[in-house]
């Protein structure tokens, strides 16, 4: 999920070395760690129970948007699993579901909820750019912000087309490449006036974190060159009495006029195949 409003300067460069993609998740996981319990705290009345399967900033119940479709009997991945409450309620439903993010404080709550619940669902430590899964191991991946923002998308997409089966799902939100052209790090608001070009997005650093975006061409071509289609995309637009704890109201009211957020729902192809490998095994399984 999203982290919460925060003064913020971006700036916007594309990485060359491997080294600099070690650095971003050393600096996301840093963030992470420590700010985990916080976030929990502030946010747990709108992840948990009846709102656990639900998108976004808005939480858009996925019986509204049905992007994952019938999951008993299915093989699913959660990136960026938090608490794991979307994992345990789609193993409630009679799927069976790997939990799975970079941070160990994250996944500590996670176990908490795995036992409140009398649940076995398997927890794994690990970054999206490198997952740590056979090739066509899962019928769905899914991720609601999480992993899918903080990865490179250059990497984390080829590693969710590897590990799906053909003909299998990838769900996930993020960030709009529309809201950080309006975005005002002066104010920490969103704004009327563009600030930032839309050509070249794809790092977004800033001083707590490194967020990832592309433009939805860029999107599109990813996942076409990954064995992709695309079958839907969404754009989130709150009613007038909804409110997020995570924008402050000026930003809440932003985002009806324009796209805050999107979900992308792709399905790869029934005759791609991946060559690659997974990269390690089970660094961290049921911790």
């Amino acid at each position: 999920m999203p982290t919460t409003a925060r003064t913020r300067s971006p700036t916007v460069r594309v990485p060359k070395r491997r080294e600099e993609t070690q650095s971003a998740a050393r600096k996301n996981l840093e963030f992470w760690e420590k700010g985990s319990a916080a976030y929990e705290r502030r946010n747990r009345r709108v992840l948990g129970g009846r709102r656990a399967k639900a998108w976004g900033l808005w939480r858009v119940p996925e019986r509204e948007l049905g992007l994952l479709g019938p999951v008993k009997g299915q093989d699913v991945l959660e990136l960026g699993c938090g608490a794991a409450r979307w994992s345990l309620a789609l193993e409630a439903e009679g799927a069976s579901v790997v939990g799975f993010d970079l941070s160990r404080a994250h996944l500590g709550y996670a176990r908490r909820e795995r036992a409140r619940l009398h649940s076995h669902l398997p927890l794994v430590q690990g970054s999206a750019e490198r997952l740590p899964f056979g090739e066509a191991r899962f019928d769905l991946v899914f991720c609601d912000w999480g992993a899918m923002t903080f990865c490179d998308p250059y990497r984390s997409v080829p590693e969710c087309a590897r590990v799906l089966r053909p003909g299998g799902i990838l769900a996930f939100s993020t960030a709009s490449p529309i809201r950080h052209l309006a975005y005002d790090p002066r104010t920490d608001r969103q704004t009327r006036t563009l600030r930032h070009e839309y050509f070249g997005q794809h790092r977004l650093e800033f001083p707590d974190t490194i967020d990832f975006q592309l433009t939805y061409g860029k999107w599109v071509e990813l996942f076409l060159e990954n064995g992709f289609s695309v079958e839907r995309l969404y754009e989130t637009r709150p009613s007038p009495r909804v409110r997020t704890p995570y924008l402050s109201s000026h930003d809440n009211a932003w985002g009806r006029r324009w796209p805050l957020e999107c979900i992308w729902r792709v399905r790869k192809g029934a005759g791609h195949r991946t060559s690659a490998r997974p990269h390690s095994r089970l660094p961290y399984p049921d911790q």
